[in-house]
C-alpha cells in the first residue's frame, strides 16, 4: 500500500462528522453540528445527539466523498472514534464503520477521540515525538506528554470541570447563548478582569492537576450579590464577569502549563514543543499567555486551526492512519467506549464518574 486514503468518522459529542486524509492531505472534512437541537436545554441532551447522529452520519460521508472527488472503493481504510463520548453517538460511528468495512473488505481502525485531538500537531505540523500536549476541550483538560501514536504520559489534568464546561456553565448562569466560550470571550473583552476577586484554584498546591468548579461557584455569588444589591445585572457587569472568569482561568492555565513545562523539558526533547488542542485552544486571551511562555522558554508553540482544534474526522483518520502504519487493525468486537483514558497507567483523576476514569 502506498499513501492510503482514509475516511474517517468522528461522533463522539455533538458534531456529526466525516473526512478523507490521502497521507497529510486533508481532502474533505465535513463537520455536521447539532446547535440548533440543543440550544433550548442549555447543553447537549445525548439522546437528541445520537438521534441526529444516526440520521446524519451517512450524509456526511456522502459530502466528505463528494468533496473529496472520491468513491467508496478508492479507500484504504475506514477510521472511527470509538471513545470517550456519549455512547449513543460512539455507537453511531462504530456501526457505521463496520459495515462499512465490511462491505469494502477494508481494515478498520477504532480511534481514541482524545488520541485525534492529541496527534493533530503532527497532521498540521509534522511535529516530532516527544512534545508536550495541553488538550484544552468542552469536556477534557490534560496535560500529555505524546511519545507515539499509542504512547501518552499524562502529567495532570482537570478533578472536576473541563474549563470548556466552566465556560459553557458561566454563559447560562449570565444569560449568554451557547456554545459558552466563544460568548464569554466576546464579553469579555468589553470586561474590566480586575473588578471582581477570582479564586485561582489548585495553585496553592504542588503538582499540574487543574479545578474549574470553584470558579464557577465564584461567579454564581457574586452574581447572586449584585442582583441582590441592585435589582439585576447591568450589561457592564456581565462584561465585567466574563472578563474576571476569563482572566483566572487564563492564569490557572498558564501556570499549570508552566509546571508541566519544567517536567516535560527534564526529559531533555530534541526538538521541545508545546501544543494546545480542543476547543478551548481558540480563546485568544489564553493562547497568547501561552505563546509568551514558550518563547520565555524558547520552546516551539504551536496550535491547530480552528477547524482542527474542535472536534472534526479529519484528527480520526490521522491518528488512524498512524495506528494503521503501525499495524493496528481492530474487528468486529471493536466496542463503543464512554470511558477510555488515554494513559492507561496513570491513576484516575476524582470525579471521574460511575462508567469509569474519564481521563
Amino acid at each position: 500500500m502506498g499513501v492510503p486514503t482514509i475516511l474517517g468518522l468522528e461522533s463522539s459529542c455533538d458534531d456529526t462528522a466525516a473526512a478523507v486524509l490521502r497521507g497529510r492531505q486533508v481532502l474533505s472534512s465535513v463537520v455536521m453540528g447539532q446547535a440548533d437541537l440543543h440550544a433550548a436545554f442549555g447543553g447537549v441532551v445525548p439522546e437528541i445527539a445520537a438521534r441526529a447522529h444516526a440520521e446524519k452520519l451517512d450524509l456526511a460521508v456522502e459530502q466528505a466523498l463528494a468533496q473529496a472527488g472520491v468513491t467508496l472503493a478508492d479507500l484504504d481504510a475506514v477510521a472511527v472514534t470509538s471513545g470517550p463520548g456519549l455512547i449513543g453517538g460512539v455507537l453511531s460511528g462504530v456501526m457505521l464503520a463496520k459495515g462499512l468495512a465490511t462491505a469494502l473488505d477494508r481494515p478498520m481502525i477504532g480511534v481514541n477521540h482524545l488520541a485525534g485531538h492529541a496527534l493533530t500537531p503532527r497532521l498540521t505540523d509534522d511535529l516530532p515525538y516527544p512534545y508536550l500536549m495541553l488538550l484544552v476541550s468542552g469536556g477534557h483538560c490534560q496535560f500529555l506528554i505524546v511519545r507515539g501514536p499509542q504512547e501518552f504520559t499524562r502529567l495532570g489534568g482537570t478533578i472536576d470541570d473541563a474549563p470548556g464546561e466552566a465556560f459553557d456553565k458561566t454563559a447560562r448562569l449570565l444569560g449568554l447563548p451557547q456554545p459558552g466560550g466563544p460568548a464569554v470571550e466576546a464579553r469579555a473583552r468589553m470586561g474590566d478582569a480586575r473588578r471582581f476577586a477570582f479564586p485561582r484554584p489548585l495553585l496553592d498546591r504542588p503538582g499540574c492537576d487543574l479545578s474549574f468548579s470553584g470558579l464557577k461557584t465564584a461567579l454564581l455569588r457574586l452574581r447572586d450579590r449584585l442582583i441582590a444589591d441592585q435589582g439585576g445585572l447591568h450589561a457592564q457587569d456581565v462584561s465585567d464577569l466574563c472578563a474576571g472568569f476569563q482572566a483566572a482561568v487564563r492564569d490557572v492555565l498558564t501556570e499549570k502549563t508552566r509546571r508541566a513545562l519544567e517536567i516535560y523539558l527534564d526529559g531533555a526533547p530534541q526538538a521541545p514543543a508545546l501544543a494546545v488542542a480542543g476547543g478551548v485552544a481558540a480563546n485568544a486571551a489564553l493562547r497568547g499567555a501561552l505563546q509568551d511562555l514558550c518563547a520565555e522558554r524558547q520552546v516551539r508553540f504551536t496550535a491547530p486551526p480552528l477547524a482542527l482544534c474542535t472536534d472534526n474526522a479529519a484528527m480520526i483518520a490521522y491518528a488512524g492512519s498512524e495506528l494503521l502504519a503501525a499495524g493496528q487493525r481492530s474487528d468486529m468486537t471493536l466496542a463503543a467506549r464512554p470511558r477510555w483514558p488515554l494513559d492507561q497507567s496513570a491513576a484516575p483523576l476524582l470525579g471521574s464518574g460511575k462508567k469509569g476514569a474519564k481521563a
